[in-house]
Parts: structure tokens; C-alpha cells; sequence
């Protein structure tokens, strides 16, 4: 490797040394926990590429990850809207990821959602989120072993368990997607 001072491998390197750089290179370098509902809301607003409004004004938990007291993410969690679904479940209602975050930061931030509510709320039997199609691939959640329980085009859900849309998601086609949390209940 040429070492010379102004060698751009010397100047501009590859990679960043682990916990030098202002920003995180791993998610494994960030810290979730939970914040303020006021905070997550500001921050979905400034990052969610669909939904930036959140109107409710209660939740059950919010989350960030952080790296040096800067966020990276921010996940808002609820009870489910539509009243056809068990309000014992808890829905992922919002979550947004600043530009800047590393790669798989949404995978890692929900495995330590789920564990953290799985502790918090451990009466809960179920997890539940709707993905975008046309903004997303659903890869969060199958990277993190949640399964595809139906499917919405713009008419209603596919599913014989639920045909109702939740009143604060976009309009359009969306794909639900469940995460059980007792594992001797079939989904």
C-alpha cells in the first residue's frame, strides 16, 4: 500500500476507524431507547418518505437510535387502529430513518424494538405493521422473521381475518405484516 501523505488512501480513507468518525459506519454503534413521543414525532416529520404527519397524540412507546447524541431513527408504536384487529396487539404506526444511518439500521432497531416490548408488554400476543409496496420491499420485516398475513389494494384487505384499513395509513395498496409473540399461537 503506497503510504505517501498525499496518496488518497492516506488522505480520504475507506473506512472510518471504529468510534472515530461523527458518523456511526455500523448500527451495531447505535443506542436505542425509548424518547418522547413530541421528539419522534418532529423527527418522522423531517424523515418519513410517505407518512410525516402523525396526528394521534398518544402512543405506547417510541423509540430512537443514536449515535454521539444524534438520531439516526425513530419508531412510533400503538395500538392497533382499525377495531377489527385485537387491541391487545401493538402496531408499528411510523418509523423513519435519517439519510445518514448505516446499512440494516431499521433491521437492528426492530430486533431490539421486539425484545424491549416483548419485556414491557409481555402480555401483548402480537406484533403488527403495514409496508408501502411502492416505496418499500418488506425486507425489514423478513430479515427480522415477521410474516406476510395479507395484502390491501386500494378497496380493502385480502386476508379473511381483517378487511378494514386502519385510519391513519396512506391510502393505496399496503401489505400487513405480523409478528407472533407467543410462539404457540398459529398466525
Amino acid at each position: 500500500m503506497n503510504t505517501r501523505g498525499d496518496c488518497i488512501e492516506v488522505v480520504h480513507p475507506l473506512f472510518q476507524e471504529e468510534g472515530d468518525g461523527s458518523i456511526p459506519i455500523s448500527p451495531l454503534q447505535l443506542h436505542f431507547g425509548a424518547i418522547t413521543l413530541k421528539q419522534a414525532k418532529a423527527l418522522n416529520e423531517a424523515w418519513h418518505s410517505r407518512l410525516p404527519m402523525y396526528r394521534q397524540t398518544q402512543c405506547l412507546v417510541s423509540y430512537g437510535a443514536t449515535y454521539l447524541n444524534r438520531f439516526y431513527a425513530i419508531a412510533i408504536w400503538s395500538n392497533p387502529s382499525s377495531a377489527m384487529i385485537d387491541q391487545a396487539w401493538i402496531e408499528l404506526k411510523r418509523m423513519a430513518i435519517h439519510n445518514d444511518a448505516p446499512k440494516n439500521t431499521a433491521s437492528r432497531m426492530i430486533s431490539w424494538m421486539v425484545k424491549d416490548i416483548r419485556r414491557k408488554y409481555p402480555n401483548c400476543p402480537r406484533l403488527i405493521s403495514y409496508q408501502d409496496p411502492e416505496v418499500h420491499n418488506g425486507t425489514i420485516y423478513k430479515a427480522s422473521g415477521w410474516v406476510c398475513t395479507g395484502s390491501r389494494k386500494s378497496g380493502g384487505f385480502s386476508s379473511a381475518k381483517v378487511r378494514s384499513r386502519p385510519q391513519d395509513q396512506a391510502p393505496g395498496d399496503k401489505i400487513r405484516w405480523e409478528l407472533d409473540l407467543k410462539p404457540n399461537n398459529p398466525i
